[in-house]
């Protein structure tokens, strides 16, 4: 008998799991996957480190500083700015504030007119100053934010859209204008990177941090069910003993939650990611590439050289380059032929030769994020039963961080529980 046992090691629930360890409470995290992570997760393949599907981390989320020693991860950081396959050749953007000689280029690029220049601003400052509450009160689709902004000119439709296709996993526009800025602010305000040893070093840092403080990790033991059992709740483990808690919190993906709570599914956004090796790399810059030339040239929306960023991603004397397409629902995914002529042409070289490692195709990469954008969402689903994940706040790490905070706030809250520890 457990106070409380917690489905699902992804981060929403290793950070609650460790919130309610931390005071006290005799905590089971039950997994059915192998390891922690849940999306986030990291594979060792032929000597590179393969994240599921192209992931960055953004020192600037505010639960990420919380609940993570981010100096313990080794973090690489990826250059602030995009580099842009225009018809001219290859375009650089850098932040303006911390690269000013920068601007110069840019503004030669003939992609940063005075006019987008100006609406870009418009649109981006109340993210700055103003918090996610205030900006979703008149929300709109993103594309109707630009347009109301006045953004219509090539930095829109050469750079920002391409770009934010790759980051919302969505090329139409549908995101909510409030979700967008935000992500904005944070790309303003942080250095993304990715640790060292992979993606998978945040949640296993979060998983210590739970078992130092009592919690235990039931893996590879899927669950099918949550019910009530007299004053306790049933746990019903696949080819397994249940388990009996006080209270559950339900921490599953976007695509097992409504499995066990009946809750709607909610809808989700997918992503495809390539995975490429060579010993010579396309092109010696780190930042981020996007197709600026107009849509349908290809399927790719933004690649990179993840090796000039993070070089234990690959052996010694190996490069690995990441490509990552849309995946959307009911539509068919992108094949090799089609990604390698779009590569050839974004980074102006033969790709011929590279090896393909792995395919990763993301269905539910990302709850979709419509405007008008839903507030969090109360971790209360039933009585003595939560639900914390993404899908309940907003689609990134900080929403699944902030969402499992939540979930233990309010068990806490419910339990009667005050203090640090018990």
């Amino acid at each position: 008998m457990h106070d409380v046992v917690v489905i699902g090691a992804g981060l929403a629930g290793l950070r609650c799991a460790g919130l309610l360890a931390t005071h006290g409470l005799d905590v089971a995290v039950i997994e059915a996957a192998d390891a922690v992570g849940g999306r986030q997760r990291t594979d060792i393949v032929d000597g590179f480190r393969l994240d599921r599907g192209f992931q960055v981390l953004n020192p600037a989320y505010p639960a990420l500083r919380r609940s993570v020693d981010l100096d313990s991860l080794a973090l690489g950081s990826f250059p602030v700015g995009v580099q842009v396959r225009t018809a001219d050749g290859m375009a650089e953007l850098r932040h303006p504030v911390r690269h000013p000689l920068s601007i110069l280029a840019s503004v030669r690029s003939g992609l940063v007119t005075p006019q987008d220049a100006v609406a870009l601003a418009r649109w981006a400052a109340p993210a700055l100053v103003l918090p996610l509450s205030r900006l979703a009160q008149y929300d709109l689709p993103l594309r109707d934010g630009w347009d109301a902004a006045g953004l219509r000119g090539p930095l829109r439709t050469a750079v920002l859209e391409p770009f934010l296709a790759g980051v919302l996993a969505e090329g139409r526009g549908e995101t909510s204008n409030a979700f967008a800025r935000l992500l904005v602010r944070y790309f303003a305000l942080g250095r993304p990177g990715l640790p060292a040893q992979g993606i998978a070093a945040v949640p296993e840092q979060l998983a210590a941090h739970a078992r130092a403080d009592g919690a235990v990790m039931h893996l590879g033991r899927g669950v099918e069910r949550i019910s009530a059992a007299g004053s306790d709740i049933e746990v019903g483990v696949i080819d397994g003993d249940p388990l009996r808690a006080a209270r559950v919190v339900v921490a599953v993906g976007p695509d097992a939650v409504a499995d066990l709570t009946g809750l709607p599914a909610p809808e989700t956004n997918g992503l495809q990611t390539w995975w490429f090796a060579t010993a010579e790399p396309p092109i010696g810059s780190a930042l981020l590439a996007v197709d600026g030339r107009g849509r349908g040239r290809g399927p790719v929306v933004n690649t990179v050289v993840m090796t000039h960023t993070v070089p234990s991603y690959a052996p010694a004397g190996r490069h690995l380059i990441a490509a990552t397409c849309l995946l959307p629902h009911g539509a068919a995914a992108a094949d090799e032929t089609d990604v390698r002529r779009h590569l050839g042409e974004i980074w102006g070289t033969d790709v011929s030769t590279w090896e393909l490692i792995r395919r990763d195709d993301i269905v539910d990469a990302l709850p979709a994020q419509p405007a008008p954008l839903d507030p969090a969402r109360s971790p209360r689903h039933a009585e003595r039963v939560y639900v914390a994940g993404d899908h309940r706040d907003t689609a990134s790490i900080q929403g699944a961080l902030a969402s499992g905070e939540r979930a233990a706030r309010t068990l806490l809250l419910d339990a009667g529980i005050r203090g640090t520890r018990g």
